[in-house]
């Protein structure tokens, strides 16, 4: 049976959530999401966020964000409602100040060409178009902003998730670590991402994404040779990203890391 594995402080988070999280989300999200800035790149909508006192005199870490699919289109906003007003909040940036890109995928598409329901999936030969701009965009940032090339980091939930899998398979070298939610990848790269520091999560009754998803990476990659982090969320569906994105310990852990360690 495979071994699940919770800190003490994301059970107590979840439940935080289960009964406040929700609503407080949606309230951040109203104070936060105008944070960020809109933008466009090749057609495909983004939105940034910058450090409030940015100073092209230092360098900040980076972080991309993909969304799931009930977030698509070409509003340009609504890939700001999970996750996003906590990376906007005034602790989380006052103690990790950094750069935030959330692009937007279009409707009639996904981040990863797969179905979601599958029990495992091949990674495809090639990207699909918004992921292939959005790791081109990394490139685009890099060019405009201060950036810690050694302190990218990548983060999604759902197809978001398969999304941020999909990323480090593709260039392994570029992240310095990942944090996909509720997503899956394909485990045959497994090798080629052991590296990585990673840390995903998913909750044990999520019946849109097979938890075996994220089991089976895991798996994978411990036999690598690695040591990943995973947080299963017992008794928890396919939301197991309100708790994830509450947990400060994430953030903790995620700036943490660095590509030259």
């Amino acid at each position: 049976m495979f071994a699940v594995r919770v800190s003490l402080w994301s059970a107590i988070l979840l439940l935080h959530a289960m009964f406040s999280g929700i609503v407080m989300s949606r309230v951040e999200a109203e104070d936060f999401r105008d944070r960020y800035e809109y933008r466009e790149f090749k057609n495909l909508p983004y939105r940034l966020l910058q450090p409030k006192n940015y100073n092209a005199d230092r360098v900040y870490p980076l972080v991309i964000f993909f969304h799931g699919a009930g977030e698509r289109g070409d509003d340009n906003q609504k890939q700001l409602v999970h996750g996003m007003a906590d990376f906007a909040s005034d602790d989380v940036m006052q103690k990790h100040p950094c750069i935030v890109v959330a692009p937007q995928c279009p409707s009639d598409i996904q981040w990863v060409d797969t179905p979601w329901t599958a029990d495992s999936h091949t990674m495809p030969k090639q990207p699909t178009l918004p992921m292939q701009l959005s790791l081109e965009l990394i490139g685009v940032l890099q060019n405009e902003f201060s950036i810690d090339e050694d302190r990218i980091y990548v983060t999604g939930l759902s197809m978001g998730g398969f999304g941020a899998w999909d990323a480090i398979q593709r260039q392994p070298k570029r992240f310095a670590a990942a944090v996909p939610i509720c997503g899956g990848g394909d485990p045959t790269y497994a090798t080629r991402i052991a590296h990585v520091p990673i840390w995903a999560f998913h909750g044990d009754k999520d019946t849109t994404v097979k938890v075996k998803r994220s089991r089976d990476m895991i798996t994978a990659i411990e036999e690598a040779v690695a040591s990943p982090k995973y947080t299963e969320y017992p008794g928890v569906g396919h939301n197991s990203w309100t708790a994830t994105y509450a947990n400060r310990e994430m953030y903790q852990w995620l700036f943490a890391q660095n590509r030259s360690d």
